[in-house]
């Protein structure tokens, strides 16, 4: 979580709390609500306890752990870490709601007002992040290694996508509708330019049907609309397949960005894109995690559409 501590600031003392940018929201520990509504721990945990059993809330949306180092206990000096349940704002005003305090009704009205101020903030301080990266890229840009400037050329041209990004988080990214397929790639056409750019006897060589499963994939279709009806989300997903299921024993890095760029041309939705463009996006696929399939997706996609 991306936080910064502010300060409840009631007529009775100051709790600090944890301001979460990301997620906006803030987080808060037994000890931290214990104070904001001056009730023992054991009355908060029963409150807790309550708002599950009712289902009220979700335990896994509204609850996180941390490790918080402590002195407690400690020998000779040394600290000790353990693991504490924290609960985000829906939890707090939840048991804030079941406490018949004057401190409970300052934090309400102070969530809606000074909070609000905090996580504008956090938007504030999201762009002058994204300024920071682009002085970056201008200074990568300087170098004179292809490898380095390679990845400045993907980093400048993603600039936008990051700011759609924050759109995407918001639910409010405008729809692209793409390019319509006018050639579709079949797993014989596929085979056949792979074998002809072939470079060593395990290039392209297939494991057991993975890549016939790829080619089939990006035509999935259910009650007979395509889950990726456009050129770009196709090539998007093609080269992500390749790239990260492994369907070949050598090359699936190099099969991925040559089909890629294949299957673009064929249907005349190619842009253009550098070599070292291009491999930062192979790279970048690579190493990416598969929660964030999307969000690559999302950001090829921006890459093709926008050139």
């Amino acid at each position: 979580m991306e936080n910064e501590i502010i300060t409840f600031d009631s007529t009775s003392g100051k709790v600090q709390l944890n301001a979460d940018f990301q997620n906006d929201t803030i987080w808060a520990t037994i000890e931290q609500i214990s104070q904001l509504f001056e009730i023992d721990r054991t009355g908060i945990n029963r409150h807790i306890r309550n708002i599950y059993k009712s289902e009220e809330l979700d335990e896994k949306v509204v609850s996180a752990k941390i490790a918080q180092t402590t002195q407690h206990g400690a020998i000779a000096g040394k600290t000790q870490t353990r693991e504490v349940n924290i609960y985000n704002l829906d939890m707090i005003l939840s048991v804030g709601y079941r406490v018949n305090s004057k401190k409970a009704t300052e934090f309400r009205k102070w969530s809606n007002t000074i909070l609000k101020q905090y996580l504008t903030k956090g938007f504030v301080i999201n762009k002058e992040r994204l300024d920071e990266l682009n002085l970056m890229i201008d200074i990568i840009s300087r170098s004179d290694s292809p490898e380095i400037s390679g990845i400045s050329n993907i980093m400048s041209e993603y600039t936008e996508a990051l700011l759609l990004l924050e759109s995407y988080d918001e639910h409010s990214l405008p729809d692209i509708d793409g390019t319509a397929e006018t050639s579709n790639l079949t797993y014989p056409e596929a085979r056949k330019f792979l074998d002809e750019i072939k470079s060593s006897e395990l290039f392209a060589k297939e494991r057991t049907g993975q890549f016939k499963s790829i080619i089939d994939q990006i035509y999935q279709s259910f009650g007979g609309v395509e889950f990726y009806p456009s050129v770009e989300e196709k090539a998007a997903n093609l080269l992500y397949f390749v790239v990260k299921d492994h369907p070949f024993y050598d090359g699936n890095k190099r099969s991925a960005a040559a089909l890629f760029i294949y299957f673009l041309h064929k249907n005349k939705a190619l842009r253009n894109i550098s070599n070292n463009t291009l491999a930062a996006i192979v790279l970048m696929v690579a190493l990416s995690h598969p929660d964030e399939h999307d969000n690559m997706i999302l950001l090829i996609r921006n890459l093709i559409e926008t050139k």
